[in-house]
């Protein structure tokens, strides 16, 4: 039997375990990367190890999500991971240099390479034939420190393109048209493979606006063959060396293949608040519109900008509707500015944003109240964009231009002819907005800044055998980590601060949460199917333990999270029977007996002390996970081997 592109990965990169579907395994991890509203605790986490300097091949840390610099919180983390970064040997991309998924595409991706990231769109290396990954931040900072990467071994899934995309159909439509089939936990457990001849057609920006967009779909990954075309992306960057031929064998098997076929897409448009409510533009025909953005890193590549520049040229942007756009990256925003095409995007009346993820994560340019935004991006979760009642749109750039030429939804095979777009052969290409570290040797003179706002990590408790804890809170299904820990330009300045961050803990879902768990000192939290999908951000599981959750009895669990929440010391328990989550309210007084027993059993019983409900819950963890969870937390755990 043969392998598939990523058992061929895991296979050169296996550490322990085996590539047996449902097992743990562990990786040797050749690259990281983190950006700023993760890499800050990342950073303290990887201080705390003791580690004077990371032992992967390259680790990059990204300035691209807190840019908005209000006060001193913001300009003192970037100062902070600059000054570590330059002391243990780790890369510094500075603000305004790009969004790390598009630039690490560019300048640092490497075919059969694994790669983590404190993202969870790092599976954007994926387009270049890489097994990249997100992680929470204790896991990327032990893959710094030498440590392997854990999962389970994933199921490999097989989606095979035919035909050839038509004009104004483009990669973005295939991403929501998985989504469409797949829904956004129909690829947890799985590692996505993109083959068939339709491939062919496609040109790296757009397999890794295809590999970004399956973290929706709860994918471990997405990954692309490394081919003639990569090869072709890797030379126009000056990286023709970084090359490695990537192909499945002829005789891999696979858990499940999916056939599109190109050649039927239309212009897909997910509605609100989900990336996989999925229908077609022309459903939506005549939809007032208030905002259009361009950019975040699905799709803010050169080719993308370039389409959404010669689609807007000698046009006007609709009075009504405020549009933005957001290069991924300084050599993006350097070529569209060196060729013509930004004075095109800027006549049609346009902002320029900063070449960061903005808007993406309610970092500025939030729509006004109960406003229509269609955005490139790659999540219209509630709330997110910063406008709480806002009805956010997830679309190609195609149909974003031809959305703000109109001022309402449009399909963009209205607009005529589609331009012709010519890719340089070459790409410009200036790295010195990247600050290498300096050498081991002098790493001793580097004192590492931290600002007043940079709290000390938290400490976690040990796990006990018995817990008895009140429910403070029961949400539904597809809670998001957004739901959890918001995002937005009001609160992620305080990621490096736990305590103040505390307060606006499932702010989206009940703002009276963090007054009430602190009240109870301890808690459980009742959550449905998907729980927690969405950002790696381990802070959706850090400030939880801060506040006294132990434990998160849900349905089920997306993979990221529920890594995060062990890692940080909370059990995540599932229903034996979905059916049970009808028995628990909250406020209810629930009873866990024999937790360590229940641990290697697999199975815990939950007694409802409030209605007298005995509840079976399933916690099948890995010998490792549970050591961890004894221990009370990631840290705690490796400070006690």
């Amino acid at each position: 039997m043969g392998y598939t592109i990523a058992q061929k990965i895991i296979k050169a990169h296996l550490v322990s375990g085996e590539m047996k579907s449902g097992s743990e395994i562990a990786l040797r991890i050749d690259q990281t990367l983190t950006q700023d509203a993760t890499g800050t605790m990342a950073y303290l986490e990887f201080e705390t190890m003791g580690v004077p300097r990371v032992k992967t091949e390259k680790s990059v840390a990204y300035i691209d999500h807190n840019t908005l610099q209000s006060g001193f919180e913001n300009a003192d983390d970037h100062r902070y991971i600059q000054s570590v970064a330059s002391k243990h040997g780790i890369y510094f991309s500075r603000p305004g240099n790009g969004i790390c998924h598009q630039v690490h595409l560019e300048r640092f991706g490497i075919p059969g390479k694994t790669l983590i990231g404190s993202d969870s769109h790092t599976p954007t290396g994926g387009g270049i034939g890489m097994l990249a990954m997100g992680a929470g931040g204790m896991d990327v900072a032990a893959a710094m420190g030498g440590g392997a990467y854990y999962i389970t071994m994933p199921k490999m899934y097989k989606v095979n393109l035919t035909g050839k995309l038509k004009p104004f159909v483009s990669a973005k439509d295939i991403s929501l048209e998985i989504l469409r089939i797949l829904s956004v936990k129909g690829g947890v457990g799985a590692i996505i493979e993109w083959g068939g001849e339709g491939i062919k057609s496609l040109s790296v920006p757009e397999r890794a606006t295809i590999t970004n967009m399956g973290t929706e779909l709860g994918a471990t990954t997405s990954i692309f063959p490394s081919d003639e075309i990569t090869k072709e992306f890797l030379r126009a960057q000056g990286r023709e060396a970084d090359f490695v031929a990537l192909s499945s064998d002829e005789d891999a098997v696979y858990d499940r293949v999916i056939e599109i076929n190109l050649d039927e897409l239309k212009p897909l448009i997910a509605c609100p608040h989900s990336p996989d409510n999925v229908v077609t533009v022309e459903s939506l025909k005549g939809t007032k519109v208030d905002q259009v953005c361009v950019g975040s890193c699905t799709n803010s590549s050169l080719l993308d900008m370039l389409k959404v520049a010669a689609l807007l040229k000698g046009k006007t942007i609709k009075s009504s509707v405020s549009m933005s756009v957001s290069p991924g990256s300084k050599q993006v925003l350097t070529m569209l500015s060196d060729c013509g095409a930004l004075s095109d995007i800027l006549a049609s009346g346009a902002r320029l944003l900063e070449c960061a993820c903005g808007p993406c994560i309610g970092m500025g340019f939030s729509p006004n109240s109960a406003g229509v935004s269609l955005r490139t991006f790659n999540r219209n979760f509630e709330g997110r964009s910063g406008t709480a009642d806002a009805g956010v749109y997830l679309v190609s750039p195609e149909t974003a231009v031809a959305a703000a030429l109109t001022g309402e939804i449009t399909d963009p095979r209205t607009l005529g002819i589609m331009p012709e777009i010519k890719m340089p052969e070459s790409f410009k290409i200036n790295d010195t907005a990247v600050i290498p570290p300096v050498s081991a040797e002098s790493a001793d003179s580097v004192t590492v800044l931290r600002g007043p706002n940079i709290k000390p990590f938290p400490a976690s408790k040990p796990q006990e055998d018995t817990l008895q804890a009140t429910v403070s809170l029961k949400v539904g299904d597809n809670i998001t980590t957004d739901h959890i820990m918001p995002a937005g330009a009001k609160i992620l300045p305080y990621r490096s601060n736990i305590p103040y961050l505390s307060n606006f803990c499932f702010g989206v879902c009940d703002k009276t949460f963090p007054e009430r768990a602190k009240a109870l000192g301890e808690s459980i939290v009742i959550g449905g199917s998907n729980y927690g999908q969405g950002s790696s951000r381990e802070h959706a599981a850090l400030v939880p333990m801060y506040l006294g959750v132990r434990a998160v009895v849900a349905k089920s669990f997306a993979r990221i999270h529920a890594a995060n929440l062990i890692n940080s010391g909370i059990l995540p328990l599932t229903f034996k029977n979905a059916d049970d989550y009808d028995k628990i309210s909250e406020g209810d007084a629930l009873y866990l007996t024999d937790v360590f027993a229940g641990l290697d059993s697999g199975e815990i019983t939950l007694t409802n002390e409030t209605n007298g409900e005995n509840i079976a819950l399933e916690c099948s963890f890995t010998e490792r996970q549970k050591k961890i969870l004894k221990a009370g937390g990631l840290l705690a755990y490796a400070k006690g081997n």
